[in-house]
């Protein structure tokens, strides 16, 4: 196994309310007067309050280039990477030296050397750190990123893995393009990135908990309970491509950059399978839905979550920090479910001895489980 140390959540600075964002970018979608009422009102029902945006909102009303989009992503991706990583660092309450994987995963941004290898530097990395980076599995990509660093941790309980997700939606806004698809897109994801230090079993916990205590020591209760938020440990993994579907979530490249791929029937197809996926994981470790009393849902959006509740058959109650993340963020894409884990992490869940299931889908469709358990 191994145990979850930090989780850093971050946004960029800039925040609007859904509805002001909504009028500034949707007259550059269609002319028609119809579409615009079908694009605002989807808006409306995406279930998002706000959401943070990398650029500020007047620099959207001039077209941005593929080229300068992906410069501003790495740019501006890089800055979030390193603030995330650093405060994961600490919070975990270990050096740059001390990690040995660095994996990295972004779906709406491509660089040569990726995000990832610019943080070495800017991190006091070792040279010789291990890296992964990954692109294309989308939302999926937090939860994947989780479940390869608890493997490769299997094989070296001594050693600590970060992880650090980016996620810049916004620039991949596609102007004059008035598809239900874009419309949805376009009201739904938010900006922003995380950083996840995992340690494997043979990295000793009270570390990270001994580096906090002179902080913790200075601030009042409240503030100071929450420096130390549950460690869970990671216990099994699970991942799930469903055939013929590889056109119904993604994107497809164009000369204008990425425009999104959503099908309608992504939750219709995780009400019919996902029940069955969470239950072959449960049942490897002996295990039964009902057993599980905390669970860390990707926030998709509206449709996605009720199809997570509904095929599980939970209480409304059990996806709410989910829906809140979605109203407060929006969809980030694979930094999502760590938002809502760190959010997990920070209302104290899952409890000592408590299993937790986290959860996310992407392209493929793909759906990526991992089994996590509260340190007793």
């Amino acid at each position: 196994m191994s145990r979850v140390l930090a989780v850093a959540p971050v946004l960029p600075t800039d925040a609007y309310p859904q509805h002001e964002i909504s009028e500034v970018i949707v007259p550059m979608l269609t002319t028609s007067g119809p579409r615009r009422l079908l694009a605002h009102r989807l808006q409306a029902a995406a279930g998002v309050r706000r959401r943070h945006l990398v650029l500020p909102i007047e620099a959207y009303a001039d077209p941005i280039s593929f080229g300068a989009a992906n410069g501003h992503f790495l740019d501006r991706g890089a800055d979030l990477a390193e603030q995330a990583s650093r405060r994961a660092l600490a919070d975990a309450g270990i050096e740059a030296s001390d990690v040995d994987l660095l994996l990295f995963t972004s779906v709406t941004g491509i660089g040569a050397p990726s995000i990832d290898a610019a943080l070495v530097s800017r991190l006091g990395l070792r040279e010789d750190v291990r890296r992964m980076p990954s692109f294309g599995l989308g939302c999926a990509g937090g939860a994947a990123g989780l479940a390869h660093a608890h493997e490769y941790l299997a094989g070296h309980p001594g050693r600590h893995a970060l992880l650090v997700s980016v996620e810049l939606c916004s620039l991949t806004f596609q102007r004059d393009d008035a598809s239900v698809a874009n419309l949805v897109a376009s009201g739904l994801f938010g900006d922003g990135a995380s950083a996840v230090v995992v340690g494997g079993d043979g990295v000793a916990a009270p570390r990270a908990a001994a580096l906090a205590a002179p902080r913790a020591a200075a601030l009042a209760a409240p503030r100071a309970a929450a420096l130390a938020p549950p460690r869970p440990r990671v216990v099994g993994t699970r991942s799930r491509l469903y055939p013929g579907t590889a056109t119904d979530l993604g994107w497809h490249v164009r000369d204008t950059g990425f425009a999104i791929m959503l099908s309608p029937e992504v939750p219709a197809l995780l009400r019919a399978h996902l029940a069955g996926d969470v239950k072959d994981l449960l049942a490897a470790h002996d295990l039964t839905v009902g057993d599980v009393g905390t669970w860390v849902v990707h926030a998709g959006g509206p449709k996605i979550v009720d199809a997570v509740r509904d095929a599980l058959d939970l209480p409304e109650a059990a996806v709410a920090r989910t829906r809140d993340v979605l109203a407060d963020e929006g969809n980030l894409s694979s930094s999502s479910v760590l938002h809502v884990l760190a959010a997990t992490l920070d209302a104290g869940r899952p409890a000592p001895g408590e299993w937790a299931v986290l959860m996310a889908f992407g392209p493929g469709v793909a759906t990526e489980l991992v089994l996590l358990r509260g340190e007793e």
